[in-house]
């Protein structure tokens, strides 16, 4: 009974834990979840080339062979609501407050259906622009069929 007693205080003493109350339980979402719902959210949104993280993001990817849905992702969770910095590297050619708004629309809907917390702020933060050389040669490409 006792190691149960230790095991709680440790839990309960984790950083960077929000609590959403539900009825008689308190659930405890940590604030790497709500960056891993986040970051998968917004790798979806078209446009978006790539997360900008860390050198130590990039190389945990590389070694481990998975992908890193929280990379540039910072969370600031409180009790009840939650602020949320997306950190991301745009395709060449896409227009940029569009792909935010949608990063935000995103963002905001999937980690409040997920978690119950109130997304305060998504903040987007536009790291570089992908200029991947055959890219750049589709988006031309299509820019001239357009105008015919």
């Amino acid at each position: 009974m006792e190691e149960n007693k230790n095991v709680e205080e440790v839990v309960n003493k984790e950083e960077n834990q929000a609590e959403v109350t539900l009825e008689n339980s308190n659930i405890k979402i940590a604030d790497d979840v709500i960056a891993v719902i986040a970051g998968a959210a917004a790798s979806e949104v078209p446009g978006v080339s790539s997360m900008a993280g860390g050198f130590a993001g990039g190389i945990s990817e590389v070694f481990s062979g998975k992908k890193n849905f929280a990379k540039g992702i910072k969370v600031e969770a409180g009790e009840k609501e939650t602020r949320i910095d997306v950190n991301i590297i745009v395709e060449y050619g896409v227009r940029i407050p569009d792909v935010a708004f949608e990063i935000q629309n995103r963002v905001k809907k999937a980690v409040e259906g997920m978690t119950g917390l109130k997304v305060v702020d998504v903040n987007v933060h536009v790291q570089g622009v992908n200029t991947d050389v055959n890219n750049v040669e589709e988006v031309k490409v299509e820019d001239s069929n357009k105008s015919e």
